[in-house]
């Protein structure tokens, strides 16, 4: 499924995407790896990755590890950015679908 690129949170989403199909574990990557249910029911193709825990305490503890002044306040902002993301993604298809 390709989205609308100006959908809020897509730039987290389009990077993510592209970081774990090259791999790369970043904030991004984790970010969409712990919503993958949600957007693989939205039609978008989620890599499959395998961590040592959930998506969300990997996150955090990546945000932990790299510095970030206010680990707890980056972590929420980044889920309240892909729970955007998916509700404005969810609305654009049942417009779709009704229109």
């Amino acid at each position: 499924m390709t989205f609308d690129l100006a959908l809020p949170g897509s730039d987290l989403v389009i990077k993510g995407l592209e970081d774990l199909a090259t791999e790369r574990l970043s904030p991004e990557a984790l970010l969409v790896t712990a919503a993958a249910p949600r957007l693989r029911r939205l039609g978008i193709e989620v890599p499959e990755r395998a961590l040592e825990q959930a998506a969300e305490l990997e996150l955090y503890d990546l945000l932990v590890r790299s510095g970030v002044a206010d680990p707890y306040s980056a972590y929420n902002a980044l889920l309240r950015s892909i729970v955007s993301f998916a509700a404005a993604l969810e609305h654009q298809a049942s417009r779709a679908n009704h229109g």
